[in-house]
C-alpha cells in the first residue's frame, strides 16, 4: 500500500533541497532559478519509530524493516499556475497524484536567492499556492456540474448522490474556502474523494527557516504556524541547509552535529512522521528469529485488510489475528512472556488495529 506526499511551494524556497535531504541523493537538482525541477522525484523514505529496534531487540531478529513513506518534489508553482502559466498544468496533474501536501514556506531572508515575487511574506506564499489550487478546482467542477444536473433531472441515481456534495464544494471554493473545509456528510466520504479535487488534499505546512531559528523558529514561521492553527493544518519548522549537511554525515558524526546546533533530532525526522500521521496512518508491528517488520495502515482498518498490506492470501484466507500491545510486549520481554501473562488475545475479523500492534496473523491458503 502507497502513500505520497507532496512537496509544493513557489520556486527558490527549499523544495529540492529538501527532497535531497530526504532521500540522501542528489536526484532532484536543486538551484537558484524557477523551475530547476521539471519532473517530479520521487523517493522513499523510512518513518522514523523507536519502537521497531526494540521489538527486532526482544525478538532476536536478523533484520528489521522499517515502514516507509513516498515523497515526491513537484515543481515550483506561479501565480497564474491554473491558467497554465509556468509549468502550471504539469505542476496540477502531480499534485492529484498525490494522497497530502508537504507544502514548503519560505521563512528567511537571503539576498543571493531570488525570491519569485521578490519580496519575503510566508502567508501570501501560502495563500498563493491555495488560490491557484482552489481555482483549478472551481473550472473542473464548473465544467462537471451542468451535465450532471441533465443527468439527476433525467433519474440517474448516482448523479442524484454526486450533485448535492458537488454543488456544496463549489459554494465553500467560491467563498475563498479549500474544499477540505467541507463537512461531508457520513456516509458521502467515498463520493467525495472520488471528485480528486486539488484543494481537498490535507496540507502541512513546512516552515523552511535559517540555521539559526531551526530550533524555535522565527517570526515567519510563525505567522504560518497561527495561520495553520486557523486551518487546523499540520506544521513543522525545518532547516533545510542544516538537514542537506546531516545527510551527509554518518549516525554518529550526525549526533554530533545536532548536539552543536542544540538540536534534539534532525528536523526530517518530524517531517516524515507529521506528513505520517498527516495521512491518517498508523504502524503495527510483525517479529521473529527471522525479521521485525513495521508495516503501514489507515487508522480505522480491521485485522483482514491489515493481513491483506503483508499478503492478499492473509487477507482472503483471514482466521484470526494473534494480538499483543506495544507496551506489554516491550514489558513482558516478548511473545511467550505476553502469552504467560495472557496478554496475547486473539482477535477476529471485526478487530480494528491499533497503533503498535505486535500481530501474528492466522490463515488458511
Amino acid at each position: 500500500m502507497g502513500f505520497k506526499c507532496g512537496i509544493v511551494g513557489l520556486p527558490n524556497v527549499g523544495k529540492s533541497t529538501l527532497f535531497n535531504a530526504l532521500t540522501r541523493t542528489a536526484a532532484a537538482q536543486a538551484a537558484n532559478y524557477p523551475f530547476c525541477t521539471i519532473e517530479p522525484n520521487t523517493g522513499e523514505v523510512a518513518v522514523p519509530d523507536t519502537r521497531l529496534r526494540q521489538i527486532a531487540g526482544i525478538a532476536k531478529s536478523a533484520n528489521v524493516v522499517p515502514t516507509r513513506l513516498t515523497f515526491v518534489d513537484i515543481a515550483g508553482l506561479v501565480r497564474g499556475a491554473s491558467k497554465g502559466e509556468g509549468l502550471g498544468n504539469q505542476f496540477l496533474a502531480n499534485i492529484r497524484e498525490v494522497d497530502a501536501i508537504a507544502h514548503v514556506i519560505r521563512c528567511f531572508e537571503d539576498s543571493d536567492i531570488t525570491h519569485v515575487d521578490g519580496r519575503i511574506d510566508p502567508a501570501a506564499d501560502a495563500d498563493t499556492v491555495e488560490t491557484e489550487l482552489m481555482i483549478a478546482d472551481m473550472e473542473s467542477l464548473e465544467r462537471r456540474i451542468d451535465p450532471l444536473r441533465k443527468k439527476a433531472t433525467g433519474g440517474d441515481r448516482e448523479a442524484k448522490t454526486i450533485l448535492p456534495i458537488m454543488e456544496a464544494v463549489l459554494e465553500l471554493l467560491q467563498s475563498g474556502e479549500p474544499a477540505r473545509a467541507l463537512q461531508v456528510p457520513k456516509g458521502q466520504e467515498a463520493a467525495f474523494k472520488g471528485l480528486n479535487l486539488l484543494s481537498s488534499k490535507p496540507v502541512l505546512y513546512v516552515c523552511n527557516v535559517d540555521e539559526g531559528s531551526a530550533g524555535k523558529g522565527n517570526e515567519f514561521s510563525k505567522a504560518i504556524e497561527e495561520k495553520a492553527a486557523i486551518e487546523g493544518a499540520g506544521v513543522v519548522v525545518i532547516s533545510a541547509a542544516i538537514e542537506s549537511e546531516i545527510a551527509q554525515l554518518d549516525d554518529a558524526d550526525q549526533a554530533d552535529y545536532l548536539e552543536s546546533m542544540d538540536l534534539k533530532e534532525p528536523g526530517l525526522d518530524r517531517l516524515i512522521r507529521a506528513g505520517y500521521d498527516l495521512l491518517g496512518l498508523i504502524t503495527f508491528f510483525t517479529a521473529g528469529p527471522k525479521e521485525s517488520r513495521a508495516w503501514t495502515i489507515q487508522r480505522g482498518t480491521h485485522a483482514p485488510q491489515a493481513a491483506g498490506t503483508i499478503h492478499s492470501d492473509f487477507e482472503r484466507g483471514f482466521i484470526r489475528a494473534q494480538t499483543i500491545d506495544f507496551d506489554d510486549y516491550i514489558t513482558l520481554n516478548g511473545e511467550n512472556g505476553a502469552k504467560d501473562a495472557g496478554k496475547a488475545r486473539d482477535e477476529g475479523k471485526e478487530y480494528v488495529v491499533h497503533d503498535g500492534d505486535v500481530i501474528l496473523f492466522k490463515f488458511n491458503t
